[in-house]
């Protein structure tokens, strides 16, 4: 459980910094931000859609017969609270140095925070059980997880969220940060 909690803190407050660097969100907050911008008000952040849309897709597990884990629901509501911790104590970048510090942190943060939480084998994240109930009905994993990844970033960015080089980092980046990561934090199983 600490392995979990520790991720979940990890992979949210990391996806702050990232959305904090304003020079891309990852392709879901892309999403979350548009949200954001669509429903203007003071409860509307990227961390409170990320909370959101959260418990949308495990309404999509219900035909998918997927079994969630605590970690689930923690996964659900701990980076969407992160983020919005972040949010409010971190200041937005100024200068391109600072801005791609926070932006390489914070995809740093969200893989070593993955192999954490992933690893804790409590049950995946909400989207990722998406990805894996879909996939188990025919298409393969990296074809299911890239649609469904490409759908939330083509609505988030229609919506007005941030895409740019920060979105093109993080896509290229954080399948081998995770894939490392998870060697070493993955708990064995029993």
């Amino acid at each position: 459980m600490t392995r979990l909690l520790f991720g979940l803190v990890l992979f949210g407050g990391g996806t702050g910094l990232i959305i904090q660097s304003e020079l891309g969100n990852p392709p879901w907050d892309v999403l979350h931000e548009g949200l954001s911008n669509l429903f203007d008000g003071a409860w509307s952040t990227v961390g409170t859609w990320s909370i959101i849309v959260a418990f949308v897709v495990l309404l999509g597990w219900i035909p998918l017969r997927e079994r969630l884990g605590i970690g689930t629901v923690l996964n659900a509501i701990i980076i969407g609270l992160m983020m919005n911790v972040v949010s409010l104590y971190v200041e937005k970048g100024s200068g391109l140095i600072e801005r791609s510090a926070l932006m390489v942190g914070g995809t740093l943060l969200v893989g070593v925070g993955s192999g954490f939480y992933i690893g804790a084998r409590l049950g995946p994240g909400p989207r990722d059980g998406l990805m894996t109930g879909i996939a188990r009905r025919g298409p393969a994993i990296w074809k299911t997880r890239t649609v469904i990844e490409a759908l939330a970033l083509l609505v988030g960015w229609m919506l007005g969220g941030t895409f740019g080089v920060g979105t093109v980092f993080f896509v290229m980046t954080i399948g081998p940060l995770v894939h490392f990561f998870l060697r070493w934090l993955t708990v064995p199983e029993a």
